[in-house]
């Protein structure tokens, strides 16, 4: 996936003037990239618009204006694009009440190592992950993972733990979106 580049931020100003056709966008591309599995885990493909959007959003909020700030942003959040062939996804672990997201989190502490993209060939390809994002009690509920589908966009995502299995099929505006971003990502 193409990272962001430093010409491509603009500063607070000249972004506040574009924002709103900017947000609708990446909404508009936020929404064919999130993928809901098991009423509790929400996958967000990323993509070189989502991100850049993301540090456009913290440069406006923080009013950040010197160049090396600016830069530390870029390096941060282009972590969570996927190189050549990759997917990056953030994914959020979604349970509003706080005694059972807790608990999930606890239980879940295997989470990443279950988690999967299914290839059209019956492929599961496993989730590359931040071992720093799981403590050695806790999950954290924000997860970044990297998916090496080796340039193929994937038909579904799963999850095989023991105490939550399941699987989610990708619709068709979905994987074209994936197959756009592997294709343009080089």
């Amino acid at each position: 996936m193409r990272k962001v580049r430093r010409d491509e931020i603009l500063d607070p100003s000249t972004y506040e003037r574009s924002r709103e056709e900017v947000r609708a966008a990446v909404l508009q591309a936020k929404a064919r990239r999130r993928v809901h599995v098991g009423g509790v885990l929400t996958f967000l493909f990323e993509n070189t618009a989502t991100v850049r959007y993301q540090i456009q959003e913290m440069v406006r909020a923080e009013r950040i204006t010197r160049d090396e700030d600016v830069r530390h942003e870029l390096d941060t959040y282009n972590e969570l694009l996927g190189g050549p062939g990759e997917l990056g996804v953030s994914l959020l672990i979604e349970i509003a009440e706080p005694e059972e997201r807790d608990r999930r989190l606890r239980e879940w502490l295997q989470l990443p190592e279950h988690l999967y993209l299914l290839l059209p060939s019956g492929e599961k390809v496993r989730a590359a992950y931040d071992p720093r994002q799981v403590g050695t009690d806790r999950l954290s509920s924000v997860q970044y993972l990297k998916f090496d589908v080796r340039g193929e966009a994937p038909v579904a995502i799963g999850c095989d733990l023991p105490a939550f299995t399941v699987e989610t099929r990708l619709d068709e505006a979905q994987r074209e979106a994936l197959a756009a971003d592997l294709k343009a990502g080089g």
